[in-house]
């Protein structure tokens, strides 16, 4: 299959973020779809990315926090896996796989765009330490959307997974390869440093 022309247009995603819904779409049959696009059908090619982009951009998007960024990295996700699709073995769910090479990509990403931010930041630009006054800090929802990008990387990815679009324990250890009880544990312990991180709001 020619790989040269991009099938996958940037600015394919349309329509608001949503919450996690696996019944959007009409049910495909995969196997089917992914034997017709290794024999070179096109059409079966663009079924596919249509039938699983909404679910994969959903998360890339809450994870990016970016739309341009998440644009790119589900355009990135799509390409990666039809040179690939050739090596899945249907031991777990299409989507399952997609979203793995997603948070691959999306990671790899929020990494690189991070280090190249944080060499462009001079120390003069650098707020003092205990500078900020609190009638300066912004709303509460703007604290929490702050808190959930520190978190640490295996605690957001398992928030944003499981409270902001509704997967359950189980699936999101097929896509991240932990065992549910981890995906528990990281969840409790994000929800902790939440709490920790907004516990200025919970006294006043």
């Amino acid at each position: 299959m020619d790989r040269q022309a991009n099938p996958f247009p940037r600015q394919c995603v349309r329509g608001p973020v949503t919450a996690h819904d696996p019944f959007a779409l009409e049910p495909v049959d995969d196997r089917e779809l992914i034997g017709q696009v290794l024999a070179g059908d096109p059409s079966a090619e663009r079924a596919l990315y249509d039938a699983h982009v909404s679910r994969v951009f959903r998360l890339v998007y809450r994870m990016a926090g970016d739309l341009d960024r998440a644009q790119d990295y589900v355009q990135e996700t799509f390409i990666r896996a039809f040179q690939r699709l050739g090596e899945f073995r249907g031991e777990s769910a299409l989507s399952t796989w997609l979203c793995s090479i997603a948070i691959s990509i999306t990671l790899n990403g929020l990494r690189k765009t991070r280090r190249i931010s944080e060499r462009e930041v001079a120390l003069d630009e650098l707020p003092a330490v205990g500078a900020t006054r609190k009638e300066a800090e912004p709303d509460l929802k703007a604290r929490l959307s702050q808190a959930i990008d520190d978190l640490p990387e295996g605690y957001r990815t398992v928030f944003l997974m499981h409270e902001v679009e509704g997967y359950t324990h189980e699936e999101i250890g097929e896509v991240l390869g932990v065992q549910p009880g981890t995906s528990k544990a990281q969840l409790f312990r994000a929800r902790a440093k939440l709490r920790e991180a907004l516990a200025d709001f919970a006294r006043d």
